[in-house]
């Protein structure tokens, strides 16, 4: 299955307004990372940009992933690219 990369930003102010929603955000990835459908993902460390990668169908299937996410749903991740990923080594 391909991999695709995913950059994102956050909202400002996120470390208040993902308080309500982090914990769903988190149960999620576990059960996405446990499905093998995401690989990683995290923010960098100044908060104000999000990185992931999925392994997914097609890039469809990971715009689904990542809409379903708490945080996006509640405007934490503002905007987000998808990119197919060739995994070199």
């Amino acid at each position: 299955m391909p991999k695709y990369v995913v950059w994102g930003r956050y909202c400002q102010d996120v470390v208040e307004k993902r308080a309500p929603h982090r914990q769903a955000h988190l149960d999620r990835l576990t059960q996405l990372k446990a499905s093998g459908e995401l690989v990683t993902l995290g923010p960098t460390k100044d908060l104000t940009l999000f990185f992931g990668v999925y392994d997914a169908a097609d890039e469809a299937a990971v715009k689904q992933l990542v809409e379903a996410d708490p945080y996006w749903q509640h405007g934490i991740w503002t905007d987000y690219q998808v990119k197919e990923w060739i995994q070199a080594f």
